[in-house]
């Protein structure tokens, strides 16, 4: 234990999982749109529960959703298949990262830490999307939740990326933009780091109270700062077990 009472974890024991859309990629716009189109074919207006459906949901289940629910298509395929031709060419053309979040992740990986991602996109379209925007060289796992068949309403997507780094639960991050995710990670007890993106997807104050810490963007935050911080969290507990025994 250090002077200031942190444990001496090394960069190469702690793992960070990122979110991809809303907190590595600027996309959630593109995501709204497709959903805003859809509902306009359908001749559906969404209401917030709607909305709020569709965040939580794979893109098989929202085809499900705008097929059985307001009649969109032929067959939830064909409503999948709308989506993802829109998805593909804006990941493979106009997708970009996030201010400061490439910097983040090449930090990161240049001090030892293990990185990934865990998204709700599927695998072809993430895929696409890290390439494009560069950041797929340092990533140790790209994990989607058609890789586990569970959303992310369950930490196994985030469990199979950890899996994939080789990082012990207690040393390892999860930093999303959406609440609801947070509240998984934090569940499953992940340390949590919520990045703000839009209201849509979680206002700042949710995000603050759900995760360990948040920050209004990526471009706030540095490697030192997730070795420090695991460093810190884990003196804590130690701190708290002894205490107890």
């Amino acid at each position: 234990m250090s002077a200031r009472g942190e444990i001496c974890v090394a960069p190469d024991q702690i793992g960070v999982i990122f979110d991809c859309d809303g907190t590595l990629i600027d996309s959630m716009g593109v995501w709204r749109e497709v959903e805003d189109g859809l509902a306009a074919r359908a001749g559906a207006t969404l209401s917030v529960a709607d909305v709020d459906e569709i965040a939580a949901s794979s893109i098989p289940e929202v085809g499900q959703i705008f097929f059985e629910r307001f009649g969109l298509g032929e067959s939830a395929q064909e409503v999948v298949d709308m989506i993802y031709a829109s998805m593909m060419a804006f990941y493979t053309t106009k997708a970009c990262a996030l201010p400061g979040a490439l910097e983040l992740v090449r930090g990161l990986v240049e001090a030892g830490v293990h990185v990934s991602v865990a998204s709700s996109t599927p695998k072809s379209l993430l895929e696409a999307a890290l390439k494009h925007c560069g950041f797929t060289p340092y990533l140790q796992a790209i994990v989607s939740v058609d890789d586990v068949g569970q959303s992310k309403r369950s930490a196994a997507v985030y469990d199979r990326a950890r899996d994939e780094m080789g990082t012990a639960l207690r040393f390892t991050w999860g930093v999303e933009d959406a609440a609801y995710a947070l509240a998984t990670l934090r569940h499953a007890q992940y340390h949590t780091l919520g990045v703000y993106d839009d209201d849509l997807a979680g206002t700042y104050e949710e995000l603050a109270q759900l995760a360990d810490r948040a920050v209004y963007s990526l471009a706030d935050v540095c490697a030192d700062d997730f070795i420090a911080w695991t460093r810190g969290a884990n003196a804590c507990k130690r701190a708290h077990f002894c205490a107890s025994e």
